[in-house]
């Protein structure tokens, strides 16, 4: 159970600034493409989202798109979740962008590390460890849901960045299984004495260079919203 705030404001303030103090020690942040939308490339694009939100989406990290805007999931990727999203929603196709920010708004987001790294490639292990406790933080004082989508192997594998070994090998015995896409991994996330039980939720990630699972990330999001109830009797 995850511990109250007593001051909000300046808590997020200081996770903020331990975040960009985080940050200042990277050596591989898009500088460019932050300098190319005038952008801090110190400021995280953490995500967050309502406190009652009925789930979380947890990626990898930001991309061009993310940084311009500053609102994560709102790429290429991202609109493809999102499209998902108002199609459970209303049962057409997604009409537009901004369209796509306003379904956006009812969902959490999180990711493994809220800055954009050189060449869009993965962060370290060592800097996913180092942003864990920041991002886990997230999760467990801002947000009051317990079913998180993953999406992709990276953002899976995030919650066992900092548990024990026979965690990490369920994580990676449930990887394994043919019906990761269509199950659920129980997880104790747990950071000091603040703890939650979560109900992570696997998918591909939503990238057209995933051309395994591409064509079917529609399909299998649709049934994970589906199961989950959602949207309810609420519409867009």
């Amino acid at each position: 159970m995850s511990t109250p705030i007593s001051n909000p404001t300046e808590h997020h303030a200081a996770r903020r600034a331990a975040f960009r103090a985080e940050a200042a020690k990277l050596d591989r942040i898009d500088t460019a493409v932050y300098a190319e939308y005038g952008k801090d490339p110190l400021e995280p694009i953490i995500g967050g989202g309502p406190r009652d939100a009925p789930f979380a989406v947890f990626g990898r990290d930001p991309g061009r798109d993310e940084v311009r805007h500053g609102v994560p999931f709102i790429g290429a990727g991202g609109q493809k979740v999102r499209a998902e999203l108002y199609r459970a929603c209303t049962g057409e196709d997604l009409p537009d962008f901004e369209a796509s920010r306003v379904v956006g708004e009812r969902v959490f987001w999180g990711n493994t590390c809220p800055y954009k790294p050189l060449g869009n490639k993965a962060w370290s292990v060592k800097v996913k460890k180092a942003m864990w406790p920041l991002m886990a933080s997230v999760l467990l004082e801002d947000w009051d849901g317990h079913k998180v989508i993953t999406l992709g192997r990276e953002a899976f594998f995030w919650f066992g960045l900092m548990s024990d070994r026979p965690t990490r090998q369920s994580l990676e015995a449930f990887w394994a299984r043919e019906d990761r896409f269509e199950s659920a991994f129980p997880f104790e996330l747990v950071l000091g004495a603040q703890r939650k039980k979560l109900e992570i939720q696997p998918l591909p990630h939503p990238s057209p260079l995933n051309a395994t699972w591409y064509g079917r990330f529609p399909g299998l999001l649709q049934a994970r919203l589906k199961k989950m109830g959602w949207p309810g009797n609420r519409s867009v």
